[in-house]
């Protein structure tokens, strides 16, 4: 099998382990956790005293993670470096009474979260993930990674006008999936869900499960220049900001504190407490400052210096739909990481951004290419406008151009990640 030359695969086969490893947010800040620890990295409790010394530490919480390194010499004022993400991807969740089903099958009831590409999670072998809580207060991590469930469609000939007039689907009726024949039981699939991961059921106090996608990433094309897989709208960018961050904490001095921001519950709006729009990154900052013996000047002196690069995937051009976008900005798989902008703030981007980041792609040698929407299409959004208008934090929009944006399966330039995590690393050290 011949290889597309110049394709440094090292990264992306990483990239691949990490998607794998990572079928909910909350599996996805466990994976990177055990990365930083690797690397020195050391979690500290947010109901603990914390202290200014220099070093690498991290904070989880849910499906969020903050992670930064203090360098030797940073004063309670020295300005921040963030790379922001999001830990989530829209999915069918698991409802509060799961067990339903009608005719002799056994289905389990799911929401749809996000903006799901209803039709990609049609007739696809699905998984079950997330977490449990059990009664004495801990969670634990729950991955059924095997066929389990699946969302079948209506056969053609029970629906003759499905390529002529499209298919159409109701999210309450048609995306209940199945997983079993017989009669409903109450409690079934918590009873199974606690035999998986080894608890006894009547410990089980809540869950939050999801379905994921079991087929593994993959190369895609002649000479695999593509990569297909689950998440990468924004997985992508987790594992780029947290590879990213550990290379930036390799260096002993720094002019700025480097930190990784990956927040749970961007695809429904961000409000939560472990969404962009809550307080958890300005309290985790601002304790930072205070625990280095700084008050509230420094927190201010050292927020007006910060930069943040919200990293999120955008729209590759579609060779089939091309009138869908923007003439002149055409982003291209393997053509490195997208600038994104958008004039009504739906991104964070201005000129002062576009130097800044400009300047990291320059550093790192890696090329860059920009993204604006077409007038007549509406434009999506990021984690990018919350935390600059939340935190008064210079912030710039920036991703990785992908196909089938928040389908089951979504495909990239093989080689962009990897351009990504170095523009990263480059606009981490300052």
């Amino acid at each position: 099998m011949s290889a597309q030359p110049g394709i440094d695969r090292g990264h992306t086969d990483d990239l691949m382990s990490f998607l794998r490893a990572s079928p909910s947010p909350y599996h996805a800040v466990a994976s990177a956790a055990e990365r930083l620890e690797k690397a020195g990295f050391q979690r500290i409790e947010e109901t603990a005293s914390w202290d200014g010394a220099a070093g690498g530490r991290f904070v989880l919480r849910g499906g969020a993670i903050i992670a930064w390194y203090v360098p030797e010499g940073a004063d309670p004022a020295t300005p921040y470096r963030i790379v922001g993400a999001h830990t989530d991807s829209p999915n069918l969740r698991v409802k509060p009474i799961p067990d339903t089903g009608a005719h002799g099958w056994r289905q389990i009831a799911v929401e749809v979260y996000g903006g799901v590409l209803l039709n990609t999670w049609l007739d696809r072998d699905l998984g079950l993930s997330g977490r449990i809580s059990l009664r004495d207060g801990s969670h634990q991590l729950v991955t059924i990674d095997r066929p389990l469930l699946r969302v079948p469609q209506l056969a053609v000939h029970l629906d003759r006008s499905v390529n002529t007039e499209g298919l159409k689907l109701d999210k309450q009726r048609h995306m209940t999936p199945i997983w079993g024949l017989g009669g409903v039981e109450e409690g079934d699939l918590i009873r199974f869900v606690a035999e998986e991961t080894g608890v006894a059921a009547e410990e089980i106090a809540g869950w939050d499960l999801m379905t994921h996608s079991v087929e593994p990433p993959a190369y895609l094309g002649r000479d695999r220049e593509l990569l297909a897989g689950p998440r990468m709208d924004n997985l992508v960018s987790v594992h780029a900001g947290t590879a990213a961050l550990i290379a930036a904490a390799s260096r002993q001095e720094l002019p700025y504190i480097p930190v990784l921001a990956a927040f749970d519950h961007e695809e429904n709006g961000s409000q939560s407490d472990t969404g962009a729009d809550g307080p958890l990154l300005g309290t985790v900052l601002e304790r930072s400052v205070f625990a280095r013996g700084g008050a509230y000047e420094d927190r201010a002196r050292a927020f007006a210096g910060t930069v943040c690069l919200s990293s999120d995937t955008g729209h590759a051009v579609h060779p089939n739909y091309a009138e869908r976008h923007e003439p002149g900005h055409h982003p291209r798989p393997n053509g490195g990481p997208i600038l994104k902008v958008n004039v009504n703030q739906r991104y964070a981007t201005d000129g002062a951004g576009r130097a800044v980041f400009a300047a990291a792609c320059e550093r790192a040698g890696v090329p860059w290419q920009s993204f604006v929407s077409h007038n007549s299409m509406p434009c999506g959004t990021t984690i990018g406008p919350i935390t600059a208008a939340r935190h008064g934090i210079a912030t710039v929009d920036i991703g990785i151009a992908i196909l089938s944006m928040h389908s089951a399966r979504e495909l990239c330039g093989a080689q962009d990640p990897r351009l990504l995590a170095k523009a990263l690393h480059a606009f981490l050290e300052g």
